[in-house]
């Protein structure tokens, strides 16, 4: 299956994992692995129909190192739907935001892995890997109530969960940033939950090096240029709550 270097600087690794349901019915997810220092991370590792291939792919991608966490960025089962399988098939510790994590375990968490799901606190918190400190970062309501991204210093990159998703487009890298709006718009203004929730966090982000940000679904954003393009987007976006008064009225038969 396909792998994309995303940065590459002695023992630190990141790599998309892009696509390992192709042909299936379900929505295009993709994985992201850190290999930090003798140790891994993957984000967002996704549903059973793909956790065999992935996996397998990232047992090979760790070149044996140890993989120490699973990040679930948040609740949907495109992201945690298989999460009692990694933890009874490795020593990983998974974090997940400390709303989801009595609804997880409806996905089939086993008595005897329980104890190494973690809650995130809403503030976020430091994960260190391989000697190197991952931030996971606030971004609730977007579109989770209980969300984080995960930003690597090393790399220079911001693990941004489904915003920043896009759907349809044939590249895997955003060539221009003004023709990747059609692949992207749509799924924001329905998804994202309001221009509220937006700004503060562009504020957030704003004061980090990000080189790239890497989101779960669609393409990647690459380049300093086209990830300020990205974040001046989000910051004007009117989306989810802002759009949406004019549905809330009582249907009519027919």
């Amino acid at each position: 299956m396909p792998n994309t270097i995303l940065f590459e600087s002695g023992d630190h690794r990141n790599i998309l994992l892009e696509d390992f349901a192709t042909g299936d019915l379900a929505v295009q997810a993709n994985q992201h692995v850190i290999v930090a220092g003798g140790e891994g991370m993957i984000l967002d590792p996704g549903g059973h129909k793909v956790y065999n291939k992935v996996l397998s792919e990232t047992t090979s991608l760790l070149r044996g190192a140890n993989l120490r966490y699973l990040f679930l960025s948040h609740q949907d089962p495109d992201i945690v739907a298989a999460v009692n399988g990694w933890l009874m098939t490795t020593d990983a510790d998974a974090y997940v935001s400390a709303l989801w994590t009595r609804f997880v375990p409806h996905f089939g968490l086993d008595h005897l892995v329980a104890d190494r799901l973690h809650a995130i606190p809403d503030e976020g918190m430091v994960l260190e890997l391989g000697g190197v400190d991952l931030l996971v970062l606030p971004a609730h309501f977007l579109h989770a109530c209980g969300n984080f991204h995960l930003y690597d210093p090393v790399a220079k990159t911001l693990y941004s969960g489904d915003l920043g998703a896009s759907l349809g487009m044939p590249y895997i890298m955003v060539p221009d940033f003004d023709a990747h709006l059609q692949y992207m718009a749509g799924f924001h203004k329905r998804y994202m939950v309001s221009n509220a929730a937006l700004r503060p966090w562009v504020k957030m982000v704003r004061q980090l090096e990000i080189d790239v940000i890497a989101p779960q679904h669609g393409a990647q954003f690459k380049g300093k240029e086209i990830c300020s393009r990205f974040l001046d987007w989000c910051e004007d976006l009117a989306c989810g709550v802002d759009l949406m008064a004019d549905i809330y009225k009582i249907p009519s038969k027919g």
